[in-house]
C-alpha cells in the first residue's frame, strides 16, 4: 500500500515537472498591444508615476484644507515648577525665593484665513489654573471667550498668490500623469520593436545558416565530381563559419533585447516570449490645426506657463512688498476674569481689549532692496522671453510630427513591396544556385537584398507605430476614435 502511494507521488510529480517545462519551452506570444496593456497594468515606471500623481493629490488637498476652519486644543497639562527664584528687592538687592508651583492651561481655538487679504480671524477660550504649594493657594483665570484678527498691510500676501498656482500645479499633475501613462505606451513600443528586429535578425540568421549548410552538402557532393572550383568550394564553406558567427551575435543580441523588454514591462524573465508582428495599422490624415489645438488644450505645458509666468509676477511683487514699510495690525475684543474657582472665571466677566501695531521700516540698506527689485525684474522678463520660445519649439515640433506621419503611409507601401520582391528574389536565386545556374557571389547579393529588405519593412513598421504613440503623448487625443485620452489612477482609487 505505501509503496503504492509513493509510485503514485512520483508519477504525480513527473507530470507537474513535464507541463512547466512544456511551459517554459512553449513561447508566449506577445502583440503590441499586449505588450503595452502589461506595461501599464504592472512595470515599474508605471509604479513610480502613480505615486507620483497621489502625492501631487495629496498636496492638493492639504492646500484646499487651509482655507478651511481650523480647530484645534492647545495647552500645558501640567506645568510643575519647584525651585529658587531670584526676585529684586526694592533696594536693588537680590533674594532668592523658594518656589513650588503647578500650572494648568488650555486654549481651544477656531481660525481661518481669508486668502484675498492674507488676514487671519479666530475665535478662542483659554483657562488657567495656578496652584501654589508654598502659599496653599488655587487661583483661576482666563477669557470665556474672544475674537480676534491678524493682519499684515503693505506685506506679501501668500495666499493670494498661492490660489493662483496652486490649482495650476494640481491640473498640471493630473495632465502629467496622461501623459505619463502615454510615455509608457510609446516607450513600451521603442523596446517591442527593438526585440523585434532582433529577433528578425536571428530568425534570418538561423535561416541563413541552414541554407548555407544545404548549400555545403550540395557543395561537397559536387566537389567530390570535380563540378565546383576550389575557390567557389571555399566561399561557400565561409558562409556557412559566418552564418554560425552571425547567429551567435543575434542570439546575444536576442537575450539582452529579451531582459531588457521584461524589465520595463514587469514580466517574469523566466518566460519564453515571441512577438507578433504588428500590422493591424490603421493610417489615417491628421489635420495640424487640430492637433496643435488638442495639444495646448490637453498637455500640461499650458498650465506650466501660465503658472511660470504668474510665479515671476508673484516673485516681482514679493520683491516690492519687501523693501518699504512693513506693518502688521492685530486685535482682539472679548471678556476675561479671575477667580478662586473655575465657575467664577465664567460669572461677571469683564471685558478685553488689545490693539497693536507693528512697524519695521529699513533705513540704510545700501541698495539691497533696489537690486533685489532689480533682480526679480530681469528674472521675470527673462522668464517671459523663455515661456514664448518654448511655446514656439513646442507648437512646430508638433506640426513636424504630424507632417512625418502623415508621409508614412507612401514608406510603408513601399518598404512591403520591396520586402515581397527581395524574398521571392532569394527564392529563385537560391533554387538557382542548387541547381548552378548561379554563382555563390550572386546568392550573396541576393541574400543581402532579402535581409535589407526585411529590415526596411521592420523599420517602416517601427516608424509608424512609434510616430503613432508619439503623436498621441504629444497630443494626448486619440484620433482613430476623435476623443481626448483620459486615464484614472488606480492608486487614487485605493484612498
Amino acid at each position: 500500500m505505501k509503496k503504492s502511494i509513493i509510485y503514485f507521488l512520483i508519477f504525480v510529480g513527473l507530470i507537474i515537472e513535464s507541463v512547466h517545462a512544456q511551459n517554459l519551452e512553449t513561447p508566449v506570444k506577445l502583440s503590441l498591444q499586449s505588450v503595452i496593456d502589461l506595461a501599464i497594468e504592472q512595470s515599474p515606471s508605471m509604479k513610480y508615476y502613480q505615486n507620483r500623481n497621489v502625492n501631487y493629490y495629496w498636496r492638493w488637498k492639504n492646500f484646499r484644507a487651509n482655507f478651511r476652519p481650523q480647530l484645534g486644543l492647545s495647552g500645558n497639562i501640567p506645568s510643575y515648577n519647584n525651585e529658587n527664584t531670584p526676585v529684586t528687592q526694592e533696594d536693588g538687592s537680590i533674594n532668592f525665593v523658594q518656589v513650588q508651583q503647578l500650572n494648568t492651561n488650555a486654549t481651544l481655538a477656531l481660525s481661518q484665513i481669508i486668502p484675498q487679504t492674507g488676514t487671519r480671524i479666530y475665535g478662542a477660550s483659554t483657562l488657567l489654573r495656578a496652584q501654589d504649594y508654598i502659599l496653599d493657594t488655587v487661583k483661576w483665570s482666563g477669557s470665556p471667550f474672544y475674537i480676534g484678527f491678524n493682519q499684515p498691510l503693505f506685506a506679501h500676501n501668500y495666499w493670494k498668490w498661492a490660489k493662483k498656482t496652486e490649482p495650476l500645479v494640481y491640473e498640471e499633475s493630473q495632465k502629467r500623469f496622461v501623459e505619463s501613462v502615454e510615455l509608457v505606451s510609446y516607450y513600451s513600443a521603442i523596446r517591442f520593436f527593438n526585440y523585434l528586429q532582433i529577433q528578425t535578425n536571428y530568425n534570418l540568421a538561423t535561416s541563413n545558416l541552414k541554407n548555407s549548410e544545404a548549400n555545403l552538402k550540395i557543395a561537397e557532393v559536387k566537389r567530390r565530381l570535380g563540378q565546383i572550383s576550389e575557390n567557389d568550394y571555399s566561399r561557400i564553406k565561409l558562409s556557412v563559419l559566418n552564418a554560425k558567427k552571425s547567429l551567435n551575435k543575434s542570439d546575444m543580441d536576442l537575450k539582452n533585447a529579451d531582459f531588457s523588454l521584461k524589465s520595463y514591462i514587469g514580466m517574469d524573465q523566466n518566460t519564453n516570449i515571441e512577438l507578433i508582428i504588428p500590422l493591424n495599422m490603421s493610417l489615417f490624415f491628421i489635420d495640424s490645426e487640430k492637433a496643435l489645438r488638442e495639444t495646448l488644450e490637453n498637455r500640461k505645458e499650458g498650465p506650466e506657463f501660465e503658472r511660470r509666468l504668474i510665479s515671476a509676477d508673484r516673485d516681482l511683487a514679493r520683491a516690492k512688498k519687501s523693501t518699504g514699510l512693513r506693518t502688521t495690525l492685530s486685535g482682539s475684543i472679548g471678556t476675561t476674569k479671575s477667580a478662586g474657582t473655575m465657575a467664577g472665571v465664567y460669572h461677571e466677566t469683564e471685558k478685553q481689549r488689545t490693539l497693536n501695531l507693528s512697524l519695521n521700516i529699513p533705513i540704510l540698506d545700501w541698495g539691497k532692496s533696489a537690486s533685489a527689485v532689480k533682480l526679480a525684474e530681469s528674472r521675470r522678463e527673462l522668464t517671459i522671453y523663455g515661456v514664448e520660445r518654448e511655446k514656439l519649439d513646442f507648437e512646430r515640433s508638433i506640426i513636424v510630427q504630424v507632417e512625418k506621419f502623415n508621409l508614412l503611409e507612401t514608406q510603408m507601401e513601399t518598404a512591403k513591396e520591396a520586402d515581397k520582391v527581395a524574398g521571392n528574389g532569394y527564392l529563385i536565386s537560391l533554387k538557382k544556385f542548387q541547381n548552378g545556374e548561379i554563382s555563390i557571389t550572386d546568392l550573396n547579393i541576393s541574400l543581402a537584398e532579402r535581409e535589407k529588405g526585411k529590415r526596411d519593412y521592420i523599420a517602416s513598421l517601427e516608424d509608424y507605430w512609434q510616430s503613432f504613440y508619439y503623436i498621441r503623448t504629444l497630443t494626448l487625443y486619440d484620433f482613430e476614435l476623435h476623443q481626448k485620452i483620459t486615464y484614472s489612477n488606480p492608486s487614487l482609487s485605493l484612498n
